[in-house]
C-alpha cells in the first residue's frame, strides 16, 4: 500500500507540472498554440510519465533504507537519531543570523541555499559523530543504565577505539587479528592515512606501488567484512607535515590506542604516552615457548657459523642452530631442545640431533 501511494504522489506532482507548468511558457511561444488545453494534457502526460520513473526510484531506494534499519542494532539506530537531531539543532542555530542579514533581493536565493547546505552538512557530521562515540551519547540519555553504572564506579571499562597506521594496514595481518575477536572497540583509519596509502599506491616504483594497492584492497576488505566497526576518520592537522606525528596527535585527543607494527613510531607514541598495539610484538608473544628437552622435526638447511653447527626454521621462522647438525644438511631430523635466547632481531632456539633420523 505504502509503495503505491509513494509512486502515485510522484505521478500526480508530476503530472500537475507538466500541466500547470504550461503558464510559464513564454507568451511568444504560448501565442503559437492553437489549443493551449490540449498543449497542458499533453505536457501533463509526459510529466505523469517522468514522475513514474522518479516515484520507482523513490520507492526503491526506500525499501532499501527501510531494510537497512530494520537489521540495524538498537544502539546504533537511537545514537544515530539522537546525533541527526543534534546536528541539525547546531544548523538552525548558526544559520540564524544569516537570515536576518539584509541581502539584496538579486542574491535572495542564499539564504535558502545556504539552509540546504548548512542542514546537509551538520547532518552528517552529528550522525559520523554518533557513529564514533554512540554509547558516549545514549549514555547522556539514560544516565541510570547499567552500563553507565558500571563505568561511573569503574567496574566496566569502555574499549578504546583503534587507529590503524599505514604500515600495519599493507602488512595485511589485521583482518587475521579483527577475525579471532580478540580486537575490541572502532577501528579508525585517518584521512591522512588513506592519502598516504593513495600517494604509495600511485608511486613511480613498483614494489611501492604493489605495497600501496595491496593496502587498499586490504581496507576495503575490512569496511565489507565490518562494516559497523571500520570508520573513516576526517581529522587533519595541516601544522603537522608527517603521518606519524599526525597519528599521534589523533590518539592524544580522542584517547584512542594506536595499532601499528612500525618500530620507530611505537618508540615515539610510547615516550608521549600514546597506548600502543604493536602486531608484531603480538606476533612474538604468541610464538610457542619450548623447553629444554623438547623434540623437534626439523630439516636442516644450511651450514651455521661453525662448521659442525647445522641451521633449519621452524614454521613461524624462528632459527633453530642445532649442534655437530652440520653434516645432515638436506635431511631432516629429530631435534632435542638445549636453550632458547631472545636477541633484538627475534629468538634463536639451540638443539642437538636426538636419537631418530628420517632422511629428506
Amino acid at each position: 500500500m505504502l509503495d503505491a501511494i509513494i509512486i502515485l504522489s510522484f505521478i500526480l506532482a508530476g503530472a500537475g507540472i507538466g500541466f500547470y507548468g504550461v503558464d510559464l511558457l513564454p507568451s511568444d511561444t504560448l501565442a503559437q498554440v492553437s489549443s493551449l488545453e490540449g498543449l497542458s494534457f499533453v505536457t501533463g502526460g509526459f510529466g505523469a510519465l517522468i514522475g513514474l520513473a522518479f516515484g520507482l526510484v523513490a520507492q526503491t531506494g526506500y525499501r532499501r533504507v527501510e531494510r537497512q534499519v530494520r537489521e540495524m542494532p538498537v544502539d546504533v539506530l537511537l545514537s544515530r537519531s539522537v546525533g541527526l537531531v543534534l546536528g541539525l539543532l547546531v544548523a538552525n542555530l548558526l544559520l540564524a543570523p544569516i537570515f536576518l542579514l539584509p541581502i539584496p533581493r538579486e542574491f535572495a536565493f542564499i539564504k535558502p541555499l545556504a539552509a540546504i547546505l548548512g542542514s546537509v552538512m551538520f547532518a552528517f557530521s552529528g550522525v559520523n559523530l554518533a557513529d564514533i562515540h554512540g554509547r558516549t551519547l545514549l549514555r547522556l540519555i539514560n544516565p541510570n543504565s547499567v552500563e553507565s553504572m558500571l563505568v561511573a564506579e569503574g567496574t566496566l571499562k569502555p574499549a578504546a577505539s583503534k587507529v590503524l597506521d599505514t604500515s600495519c594496514i599493507i602488512d595485511g595481518r589485521i583482518e587475521d587479528l579483527l577475525g579471532t575477536g580478540f580486537l575490541e572497540g572502532q577501528i579508525l583509519i585517518p584521512q591522512f592515512v588513506l592519502q598516504e596509502l593513495q600517494t604509495v599506491a600511485d608511486a613511480s616504483n613498483e614494489q611501492k606501488r604493489t605495497r600501496g594497492r595491496r593496502g587498499l584492497d586490504i581496507l576495503k576488505l575490512l569496511q565489507e567484512a565490518y562494516p559497523e566497526r571500520i570508520v573513516i576518520h576526517s581529522a587533519d592537522y595541516d601544522d603537522i607535515a608527517t603521518v606519524d606525528a599526525k597519528l599521534v596527535r589523533l590518539a592524544q585527543e580522542i584517547n584512542a590506542t594506536l595499532l601499528t607494527n612500525d618500530y620507530n613510531l611505537n618508540k615515539v607514541a610510547s615516550l608521549q604516552r600514546v597506548n600502543v598495539l604493536n602486531i608484531n610484538d603480538l606476533a612474538q608473544a604468541m610464538r610457542p615457548a619450548y623447553l629444554p628437552g623438547d623434540l623437534l622435526d626439523l630439516k636442516i638447511l644450511k651450514q651455521g657459523k661453525e662448521p659442525a653447527q647445522g641451521v633449519g626454521y621452524l614454521e613461524d621462522g624462528t632459527m633453530v642452530v642445532v649442534e655437530d647438525g652440520g653434516s645432515y644438511i638436506g635431511d631432516e631430523l629429530s631435534v632435542v631442545v638445549t636453550g632458547a635466547l631472545q636477541t633484538s632481531a627475534g629468538r634463536m632456539i639451540f638443539a642437538r640431533p636426538g636419537a631418530s633420523m628420517v632422511t629428506g
